[in-house]
């Protein structure tokens, strides 16, 4: 039994170095699809200058580190079931409760001007 949890680790391990080049690959193929697609159009239509491959590659890693994953639909999945779980925690809250809820975040975030204080923002 032992003999097999080790060789399922080694086979993980090597999984693990295998994966590495491969993203390192995808990276470098998306840089050069980012750079033949800039250069094909926006160089015609806005003005600007060329990209090099460098530049399209730091372009991307750049879009990673500003905008999150490169997978479509991640973040707005995290969204919904973050607006499902308020959306049912406010569902279950009571009369008072929801009253104190708009008091607090009205202290926290609203203006701060008398007029505003009486209005009531309806979710329904």
């Amino acid at each position: 039994m032992m003999h097999r949890n080790h060789r399922s680790k080694d086979m993980y391990g090597k999984g693990k170095y295998f994966f590495f080049p491969l993203i390192i690959l995808a990276l470098l193929g998306f840089g050069l699809v980012v750079m033949l697609l800039w250069n094909a159009i926006l160089p015609n239509v806005t003005g600007v200058s060329k990209l090099t491959y460098w530049q399209a590659v730091g372009l991307l890693l750049l879009s990673k580190i500003l905008f999150g994953s490169f997978r479509p639909g991640k973040k707005s999945h995290r969204h919904k079931s973050k607006a499902q779980y308020w959306r049912k925690k406010w569902m279950s809250m009571s009369d008072e409760e929801r009253a104190k809820f708009k008091q607090e975040w009205r202290h926290r975030c609203g203006p701060n001007d008398k007029e505003s204080e009486g209005r009531d923002i309806e979710v329904e």
